[in-house]
């Protein structure tokens, strides 16, 4: 794809997402939420895959650097736009294809994502990822496992066998690289998570260690420290509950086989993300924003990622229902995304919060590292026809509070456990 074609592509994308929202709205054409979500989907992964399915992706993407920038190789960039993305859009690309409008765009973005997964493994492409860099590639690399944990039958499976044997010598490969204290250890694991789902083999001590000193860390009410000391910001969020609940749902078979890692099981996992989801949709306000704060807030969208797991799961506590969730995330998505401020001129995303603020970047931040973003989209994993998608819109708890409805009052989650370490 020239530079000239990926103009054009990008100005059709302008049309095709957030502008014929807009237009069809004002001709009084209303479109359904969840055409809504796709299309958004849709504009933000297409730029990326069509790329990359061609060896193209780094050639075209126009990528933004923090003002700070570390120093670390830039080429890490790809990898992060590339995991990051296809961690959010493999519950998506695996429904099934019918005749539908959204099918066409989904199918056409499953067959750039498979040809993209070989590009990314094969040291002849010119989009061979960064494998050999020593630090970041663990963390992104862990995307990209948790994209096949999460696609697995429609994004693992059907690759070739010389790109399987290859994503999991360099998965093994990681095992190089120690994690930070912190939040990475749950890299590791789920990398290892991945390796015993598809082989049966995996460095259980990586695992075990790491889901373990986790939960060590849980400081009750829904809340991890992010390492021994806490920090406030959504790393909870990005990483914290939605890896340890997926490398505890592959270890126990969704719960069906008994395990514990420090006192924490399965369904603790479960119950902590539920109570942790409550306080997200609570924190949603009336006009579709939530606080800004933290590192990483660039992530965008992705602080909405444990909300839409358990959304995607059929795992919504009873709190809340399907109609509230999907108003209020819809209200977030329509007020990030529903002009045209966080796209550049190639169509990639733009770095900063809500437009191009490069300053709010860390030092680690390029706009590969923003397509956490389309975490907040796992529900479209739900067919059309479900419940979330189906149930009359609700207004949500912000939104009754502040317009004089009843709501309910909010309960601090508490629970029992005991400790056993066989």
């Amino acid at each position: 794809m020239n530079k000239i074609t990926l103009y054009l592509f990008t100005m059709l994308f302008l049309f095709s997402s957030a502008d014929l929202c807009a237009k069809q709205k004002k001709k009084g054409k209303e479109i359904s939420d969840r055409e809504m979500w796709y299309k958004i989907m849709y504009r933000m992964a297409a730029p990326v895959l069509s790329n990359m399915s061609e060896g193209k992706l780094q050639e075209n993407m126009q990528l933004e650097l923090s003002p700070t920038w570390d120093g670390r190789d830039k080429r890490v960039s790809y990898m992060e736009c590339f995991g990051r993305l296809m961690a959010g859009v493999a519950p998506w690309l695996s429904l099934p294809d019918d005749d539908s409008a959204e099918s066409k765009q989904r199918k056409q973005l499953r067959i750039w994502a498979l040809k993209s997964y070989k590009n990314a493994v094969d040291p002849s492409s010119p989009d061979y990822l960064l494998w050999s860099e020593n630090f970041q590639t663990l963390v992104d690399a862990a995307y990209i496992a948790e994209s096949f944990i999460r696609g697995y039958d429609s994004l693992w499976m059907p690759l070739d066998n010389i790109t399987k044997e290859r994503y999991i010598t360099q998965f093994i490969s990681l095992r190089r690289i120690n994690p930070l204290y912190t939040n990475w250890l749950l890299f590791t694991s789920t990398i290892e998570a991945f390796l015993h789902k598809v082989e049966g083999k995996a460095d259980y001590y990586r695992i075990d260690s790491a889901l373990r000193k986790i939960s060590e860390w849980y400081i009750g009410d829904g809340w991890y420290s992010d390492g021994p000391s806490f920090a406030f910001d959504y790393y909870n969020s990005f990483v914290i509950h939605p890896m340890l609940f997926e490398c505890m749902e592959v270890l126990t078979n969704g719960g069906k086989i008994k395990r514990e890692w420090a006192g924490t099981t399965f369904l603790h996992a479960t119950k902590r993300m539920q109570r942790y989801s409550v306080i997200l949709e609570h924190l949603i306000s009336p006009e579709g924003t939530f606080p800004v704060f933290g590192r990483s807030i660039t992530y965008r969208t992705g602080v909405l990622q444990p909300l839409a797991l358990v959304t995607w799961k059929e795992l919504l506590p009873k709190e809340l229902s399907n109609g509230q969730v999907r108003a209020a995330m819809t209200a977030v998505i329509q007020r990030m995304f529903a002009d045209e401020r966080n796209f550049n001129e190639n169509g990639f995303l733009t770095l900063g919060f809500n437009g191009k603020q490069p300053d709010t970047a860390n030092v680690y931040t390029n706009n590969g590292s923003l397509y956490l973003a389309s975490l907040a989209f796992l529900p479209l994993g739900l067919p059309a026809d479900h419940s979330f998608w189906t149930a009359p819109a609700e207004s949500w708890t912000s939104k009754k509070a502040w317009e004089g409805e009843d709501f309910p009052k909010d309960h601090t989650y508490y629970e029992k456990f005991h400790m056993n370490y066989q």
